[in-house]
């Protein structure tokens, strides 16, 4: 049988990885994985976290299965952390999701179970697996323009005339903030002009929002999602716990849907769901976020130490910024203190990219993409002369 299996793409992300641990350079640089990293290179456990954990351990006292939708407090806490007041609780469903992946392919299925000849849009550069989830389901796919390669911000008159192209029952598929991979976002006034569209055209607008908190702040960043929310009869929303709380391994996520009437039927189709694809969800960092967001103490320091993760890639940002300015002799880069969130790209040919890894053992997606919590902060003059060097 195993015979008839035909070679799978590889993984670019996990291709470069393998590379990176292969390159036995001391002063190599790894700005390609998508996770967060402290001055020290280390992915660290938050205090509130431990905390929650540490006091987990003394109480639980049972590993018995939680129900098909999951922790019903994590739910609840994290409908009103992504959407606060802006939409009527009694309208929104969700359930507990092995990590953001996982909410977004139930979210596919559900909307394959709700509208099976919908087309799916996403923009063009999205979070490629995005496009590999729904490939493998056989789902239609279209794409909109986003990042404007010329001056690396958003297209958004390319945006909006592909959008304009959308069928009813269509869904479109937005980046709440931090778009992965540009870092570039639409402002809260173009925000409302794309719920304009939706609601005049009759679709269904879907939010991938894995960095609330990594861009302008916790409420900051949910605000252009919240004002579609308050408008729209319904939405769809996938949300994760691996950035803002470091919960990477532990797989912590949140489908939502919000509903123009009755949540039943929708409730009802994602335990299905969950009940056909893994049956119960995985308990403990969902459990750990529900505590730190019941407790104030626990949530405040979690608060804290989350906005100093954001500060710090702020400041990253504008360094490298400044540092390619001197080494370019150009404003060519000053978007990359504009941009918000984990990643920027550079706008670089591969061949650069390439260069780059040969020559100065620095890694990055071959788009140009880089992590920005990976860059070191003594280092961005040398960042700088070898990105100006391959120019």
């Amino acid at each position: 049988m195993f015979e008839n299996l035909k070679p799978q793409p590889e993984d670019k992300i996990i291709k470069m990885i393998g590379m990176y641990a292969a390159d036995p350079r001391s002063e190599k640089l790894d700005l390609g994985v998508g996770i967060y990293k402290d001055a020290t290179g280390n992915t660290p456990v938050m205090r509130a976290v431990k905390a929650a954990e540490a006091r987990l351990l003394e109480t639980q006292e049972t590993k018995k299965y939680v129900g098909l939708l999951g922790n019903p407090d994590f739910v609840n806490a994290m409908r009103e952390l992504v959407l606060g007041d802006s939409v009527d609780a009694a309208r929104v469903t969700g359930a507990q999701e092995p990590g953001g992946t996982g909410a977004i392919r139930q979210i596919f299925e559900l909307i394959q179970m709700a509208g099976p000849d919908a087309t799916v849009w996403i923009s063009n550069p999205s979070w490629p697996n995005h496009e590999a989830i729904l490939k493998h389901l056989g789902m239609k796919i279209g794409k909109y323009r986003y990042f404007d390669e010329a001056t690396c911000g958003v297209d958004f008159d390319g945006m909006m005339e592909d959008l304009n192209r959308m069928a009813e029952g269509d869904v479109v598929l937005l980046h709440g903030c931090c778009h992965n991979p540009t870092g570039a976002n639409i402002t809260l006034e173009q925000w409302g002009l794309v719920t304009d569209l939706v609601l005049a055209k009759n679709i269904m607008p879907m939010i991938d929002f894995a960095y609330q908190g990594f861009g302008d702040g916790l409420e900051e960043d949910a605000e252009g999602m919240r004002s579609m929310a308050a408008r729209v009869p319904e939405m769809l929303i996938a949300a994760s716990c691996s950035k803002n709380f470091g919960l990477y391994r532990d797989r912590v996520g949140v489908a939502m849907a919000v509903c123009e009437g009755d949540v039943t039927l929708t409730k009802g189709a994602f335990a299905s769901l969950n009940r056909a694809n893994f049956s119960f969800p995985p308990d403990h960092g969902a459990t750990v976020v529900a505590m730190i967001m019941a407790d104030p103490e626990l949530k405040a320091d979690w608060k804290a130490e989350l906005e100093g993760m954001r500060v710090s890639m702020l400041a990253l940002r504008s360094g490298l910024a400044d540092a390619l300015r001197r080494e370019t002799n150009s404003d060519r880069f000053d978007f990359v203190a504009d941009h918000r969130g984990m990643f920027s790209r550079l706008g670089l040919t591969s061949e650069q990219v390439d260069k780059l890894r040969d020559e100065y053992g620095i890694y990055m997606v071959g788009d140009s993409r880089f992590n920005v919590a990976g860059l070191p902060a003594d280092g961005l003059n040398d960042l700088a002369k070898a990105i100006a060097a391959v120019l």
